[in-house]
């Protein structure tokens, strides 16, 4: 069981605004992409070994952006319904539980592309994404007892993260868990518009 740690946890002021609570992840995680240098990020990611069903790189960023906004939603919806003083007080606990817990997911997330790609630390990037996926289920849970939009909000982001540990800790081991001095100018295919990948798995 959580605890609820007002330290860790954004101020239930954002969250309880759903342009802020919507915004804020979404501005967070379009400034963790910028800085972390996307077209750098592609030649790298063209470079690696790719298991199976991996998906093309130009579909990462709309994604995120809808994941990110659900989110935002979601957090606004629990917190709404759930930090009301007409709830019980079990209800109003389990909802700050999940606010604290929502902040930690949203900074393991933000952490995982500087890991992955910047640090090139395959381990450590894996390790992350199984806590985010792990601490993200259990938010979910929680959150979707408190509203049950809230929680299905959460669960295509959830889903995704299963997805996207799956594609982590296989790029890590197709790769030998070393992703340094591996990139390519372009997709190696003369079709234009062809994204195959460099030792793509079939």
């Amino acid at each position: 069981m959580t605890t609820y740690i007002p330290s860790l946890t954004i101020p239930s002021g954002i969250l309880l605004n759903p342009a802020t609570s919507i915004l804020l992840p979404v501005a967070l995680g379009t400034a963790v992409g910028f800085s972390s240098r996307p077209r750098e990020n592609q030649k790298n990611y063209m470079a690696l070994k790719q298991p199976p069903c991996r998906p093309p790189p130009e579909i990462f960023g709309p994604l995120w952006t809808l994941f990110y906004g659900l989110m935002g939603y979601g957090a606004f919806r629990a917190c709404n319904a759930g930090l009301s003083p007409l709830r019980s007080p079990n209800v109003i606990q389990a909802t700050k539980h999940g606010a604290t817990l929502y902040t930690i997911q949203l900074g393991l997330n933000l952490l995982w592309m500087p890991l992955f790609f910047v640090a090139k630390r395959p381990i450590e990037a894996t390790v992350d994404i199984l806590a985010l996926t792990g601490t993200v289920g259990y938010m979910t849970y929680l959150w979707g007892k408190v509203d049950a939009v809230a929680g299905w909000c959460m669960v295509p982001y959830l889903g995704w993260l299963c997805y996207a540990s799956y594609l982590s800790t296989a790029v890590g081991y197709l790769n030998n868990w070393d992703l340094s001095d591996k990139t390519v100018d372009s997709p190696p295919s003369s079709k234009p518009g062809h994204t195959k990948f460099v030792d793509e798995k079939p």
